[in-house]
């Protein structure tokens, strides 16, 4: 029977505490826990049944801003799916310098490479926001990959595209400016916020520290850069937003920074 070892591994699973210094959600109720677990991407292919067998594997835990959920070099090796809020992946430098690596959105997960792999955590992650998150061990999340090859090609295809993405942000580091970071950052938020097919708004937008941590630089070179472009009628900046304004534009002085890229 599909998943029948996850059911056998974890058929309390969605009422056991978990001790991460969080608070944990007890009790969820089945109907909602299956809604959901349907917005992660990589399960929307299976069928309620399927669904229903994956959240007798969860947990269930709630984190507020700024909680941090796992550590850099910690041992736990559960993967992680965001139902609800937003959570950042970052780690500290020895410098203390903070580096962001990404903001994840609900319907996304974090967590697989060590429930792949077996290896310490490779980042930090903590709540950007309040976050209602499901966790499955290990040995559980690789039967769910093991046992469908639908959830098996999604996960790989997971992967191939973080390789592309941190493949094309170790170019942009070792070959662009500051400010041509600045802007390749910009015009990859904007393309997760458009409101149009030439404009955006990115609300709430990063702080000037946040996007220097982005793309490996200090806040002022930032601010000279965003000044820029608003001089230039690319950006406008509103209260907490940031409207992007020419997309096309933003997009054609990268590429032309990036060269045959």
């Amino acid at each position: 029977m599909f998943l029948f070892k996850i059911v056998l591994n974890k058929i309390k699973g969605s009422c056991q505490s978990f001790d991460e210094g969080n608070m944990t959600t007890r009790n969820i109720p089945a109907e909602r826990a299956h809604a959901m677990l349907a917005v992660i991407k990589e399960f929307q292919c299976l069928s309620p049944g399927d669904i229903e067998m994956v959240a007798a594997a969860c947990q269930w835990h709630r984190y507020e801003s700024g909680n941090e959920i796992v550590r850099y070099h910690d041992h736990t090796n559960s993967a992680f799916f965001i139902v609800q809020g937003e959570i950042r992946v970052m780690y500290h430098a020895l410098s203390g310098q903070e580096v962001i690596l990404c903001d994840l959105p609900a319907g996304e997960m974090f967590g697989e490479l060590t429930a792949i792999d077996g290896h310490p955590r490779s980042a930090t992650v903590i709540a950007k926001s309040s976050v209602l998150l499901a966790s499955m061990p290990a040995i559980d999340f690789q039967h769910l990959v093991y046992s469908n090859r639908q959830i098996a090609e999604t996960i790989l295809k997971r992967l191939t595209g973080q390789v592309r993405r941190l493949t094309e942000r170790v170019y942009d580091y070792s070959t662009l400016a500051v400010r041509n970071r600045v802007q390749a950052e910009l015009l990859r938020l904007a393309k997760n916020h458009m409101t149009s097919p030439n404009a955006a708004v990115i609300s709430p937008a990063p702080t000037q520290t946040e996007i220097a941590n982005l793309v490996s630089t200090h806040r002022e070179a930032v601010s000279r850069e965003l000044n820029h472009l608003v001089k230039n009628k690319l950006i406008l900046r509103k209260g907490h937003d940031l409207y992007v304004l020419d997309i096309s534009r933003l997009a054609e002085m990268v590429n032309d920074a990036r060269g045959s890229f």
